[in-house]
């Protein structure tokens, strides 16, 4: 699990939807949200990246902080 850099699309509260990741130096565009779920700490997402890459990501709003790691 690795602190990670996260972009994402947020219209009305920040981490809405994750459109992209840096992972091991590579910026990854997400292609496809398959969970998408509040948790105490904040929000909770496994994505897919268009090279068929699936990562878990996690929001620590407290910390104003990601947490990434490949599935």
């Amino acid at each position: 699990m690795m602190a990670e850099q996260v972009e994402c699309r947020s219209e009305i509260g920040y981490a809405e939807r994750p459109v992209a990741l840096i992972w091991e130096g590579r910026r990854l565009l997400v292609s496809e949200v398959l969970v998408s779920v509040h948790v105490p700490e904040g929000m909770r997402f496994r994505v897919q990246t268009e090279d068929d890459q699936v990562f878990e990501l996690v929001y620590d709003q407290a910390r104003d902080t990601w947490l990434v790691w490949q599935v």
